[in-house]
């Protein structure tokens, strides 16, 4: 039976939540204008709120503020908690298992040492500590192991934010100590599921060891198989229509509540089953990215706020004598010197330079919500004192501030390797493209020559870390051969779809709407009265992503082309274009492709004087046209590429440049255009389907969706 809160509850519950929340965001972002984490401030609130001074200050008001009713405590615990579930959430959001696996030995050694040596000296310190700081009836050994927890695990979204803020995350150093963070967090997690099994049952046990692992090993299992695979079948479902941030939304949190159900009812604590719902939930290449933002809105807002100024109002400083105060100072003097020392060693092993090792001890040092965590899951369950709970909380907050400060010191003046620096001024380059991007690309196919001549294209233009679609279009219930094309991808993840030969079209659109970055489509001969195909036609009027239309070179005998030698790419300076020049420059950065620039200048064309320059004698059209080259050779050379340039003239600026590919030798032309609909079919623009339609090379057109 359910049983509602009085007025007066009521009122203080709403007013509980008013001052947390109010106080807690101003702290928090007090903290990020001095570049520290925000959790730092919203602990500091709940320090300030709770008993350490409001309850010395003001006891009357502490008193009414926050009374020892149980269910008025009960009621701000589930909201915390609440919060602290979907914090969880979006940290296994961030949680790349890909990375860790990828970043191999020297992740491996950075974790292992940063993980063992603080849990170590967590264990000794453990021991040491004296009996007042021992929950009621609390083993000692249990209480060893939460402080080794407490003092060893790192914090991942405390070290993302900070990495973030400082320009760091995508370098070298940086990759390893998030991949460190992670792993940091999933021990944890674990370490906490066992620990708190110990705890419930009074002592550390073989059989408490083996029901706890060998239920958390269940549950993993099903989780990241049967569980993923639900996963992907509701988040599809919910986007089959396009964006649904709202359906998106109720299938992150019913994931989160089933997770964390499941975990709960296994003796585990819910969170841990948050944290592995977020996990499943970034695994899923149907999710929307926009939900993330919304969960981490509502949480950095709302709900984490409310946990972390919770978790602050439950320290009582007031607690820590002069020998509770002579143990916070070894305690943070083991916690942050022997994660220090545990990753600078891991990363010299490891081959990293002393500098490196430096910032790797200094990152890893951040600690945050798991931490807290941990302190108020010992507190519940009576491992820790009110004056343990105290000192393990001080840690992320000293330590937190430590690593930002002393990070920020270490990287002064410091660039990294030539390399370094090349890939990350690719990376910040393909981040800003319009189609060449790192997002899913879907390849429709019948298994001819022309979806051949597409997925090379694809091959050659996309980074290798882009996974691929391979759509079979079956006709008359016979599936097209596709080996090929699954040889031409060989380098890339690559999955299969089939689909109707009378339906294609509208499975193909319905398909994109599923998280796809480009439709890659190869076409052959022209039909009547369409573009090139019943299909593309719909593809193209349908898509809400750019579509690349890749038109075989004529009299070609051979299943694939040769490998492009000269592209020649028209200059115009609108979107579509940049989008041609995309794709051009990628291929030439990835074979060494001449790449040749052109205008060619309208005779027909009125350029108004207005556009000339002062100091020239050039006509106008010239001026443009030279403006518009020096920008497109920029953005070359910013790609690696170092391009010919032509600014042609002629009254007939398709035949012009069907010229220019024939003269020039080319095996590839790349154009860009803006998809239209005339009279109830695409339109790419005359001199692209002039073009499509006169040019013996290659042809690749990207065209950009319909803007609505």
């Amino acid at each position: 039976m359910l049983i509602p809160l009085d007025e007066h509850q009521l009122l203080v519950f709403w007013t509980q939540l008013l001052v947390l929340v109010s106080v807690a965001r101003l702290f928090g972002g007090l903290m990020r204008r001095i570049n520290l984490p925000s959790v730092i401030g919203q602990l500091a609130a709940g320090i300030i709120v709770g008993p350490s001074i409001f309850g010395r200050v003001w006891p009357a008001g502490f008193e009414w503020f926050l009374p020892e009713e149980e269910i008025s405590s009960g009621a701000l615990l589930a909201v915390s908690w609440l919060g602290v579930a979907l914090l969880l959430v979006t940290a296994g959001f961030e949680t790349d298992l890909g990375l860790i696996r990828s970043l191999g030995r020297a992740a491996a050694l950075v974790t292992g040492f940063s993980l063992v040596v603080p849990l170590i000296g967590g264990l000794l310190v453990g021991v040491a500590l004296p009996d007042s700081f021992l929950g009621d009836e609390a083993d000692r050994t249990v209480f060893a192991l939460f402080v080794a927890a407490a003092l060893a695990v790192s914090a991942l979204a405390v070290i993302a934010k900070i990495l973030s803020e400082l320009g760091l995350m995508r370098r070298d150093f940086g990759q390893i100590t998030v991949a460190a963070g992670m792993a940091n967090d999933v021990i944890g997690w674990v370490m906490l599921a066992i620990f708190a099994s110990f705890a419930a049952s009074g002592a550390v046990s073989v059989r408490v060891v083996l029901e706890t692992v060998l239920g958390l090993a269940a549950f993993l299992a099903l989780a990241m198989t049967v569980g993923q695979r639900l996963v992907d079948r509701a988040l599809r479902w919910v986007r089959r229509d396009g964006a649904n941030i709202a359906g998106a939304m109720t299938v992150v949190v019913v994931t989160m509540l089933v997770y964390g159900v499941a975990t709960q009812a296994l003796g585990i604590e819910a969170v841990l089953g948050a944290f592995v719902a977020g996990v499943v939930l970034h695994r899923s290449r149907f999710g929307q990215p926009e939900v993330l933002h919304h969960i981490e809105s509502l949480t950095t807002s709302l709900l984490a706020p409310i946990f972390f100024a919770t978790a602050g109002m439950r320290v009582d400083l007031g607690l820590l004598d002069s020998e509770a105060l002579r143990w916070v100072g070894i305690v943070l003097a083991v916690a942050i010197g022997a994660k220090f020392a545990g990753a600078f060693v891991g990363a010299r092993l490891a081959g990293q330079s002393p500098r490196a090792a430096v910032a790797l001890g200094a990152g890893l040092n951040a600690r945050g919500a798991l931490e807290i965590v941990i302190a108020s899951v010992g507190l519940s369950l009576g491992v820790f004192s009110e004056t343990a709970y105290t000192v393990i909380v001080i840690v992320p907050v000293v330590t937190s501030v430590f690593a930002a400060v002393s990070l920020r010191m270490v990287v002064r003046g410091w660039r990294g390797s030539a390399d370094e620096q090349e890939r990350l001024d690719r990376e910040k380059a393909l981040s800003q493209n319009l189609v060449v991007k790192s997002s899913r690309i879907l390849l429709p196919s019948r298994g001819g020559p022309a979806s051949i001549s597409a997925a090379q294209l694809v091959q050659f233009a996309w980074p290798k870390e882009a996974p691929a679609t391979l759509v079979s279009v079956v006709d008359g219930g016979e599936r097209p051969d596709i080996s090929v094309l699954e040889a031409v991808l060989n380098e890339r993840v690559v999955d299969h779809r089939s689909v109707s030969g009378s339906s294609a079209a509208a499975e193909i659109t319905a398909e994109s709407r599923l998280g796809y970055g480009v439709i890659a489509v190869g076409v052959a001969t022209r039909h009547e009265g369409q573009l090139y195909s019943p299909m593309v036609d719909e593809i193209l009027l349908n898509a809400t992503i750019p579509v690349v239309i890749v038109r075989r070179a004529r009299d070609l005998e051979r299943p694939l082309p040769a490998a492009f030698s000269r592209v020649v790419v028209p200059v115009t300076g609108t979107r579509s274009s940049s989008a041609a020049q995309e794709v051009a420059f990628s291929i030439a950065d990835q074979l060494g492709t001449e790449v040749v620039l052109t205008h060619v200048l309208n005779r027909k064309t009125f350029v108004p004087r207005v556009l000339k320059r002062r100091t020239s004698d050039l006509d106008p059209s010239e001026v443009v046209a030279k403006e518009l080259m020096d920008i497109a050779t920029l953005r070359a050379v910013e790609a690696g590429v170092w391009p010919r340039t032509l600014i042609p003239s002629s009254a007939n600026v398709p035949m012009a440049l069907v010229g220019v590919a024939k003269d020039e030798d080319c095996d590839l032309v790349v154009l860009g255009a803006q998809l239209r609909s005339v009279d109830g079919r695409p339109f790419l623009g005359h001199t692209v389907e002039t073009v499509l339609e006169q040019c013996d090379a290659n042809v690749a057109v990207v065209a950009l969706p319909r803007r609505s």
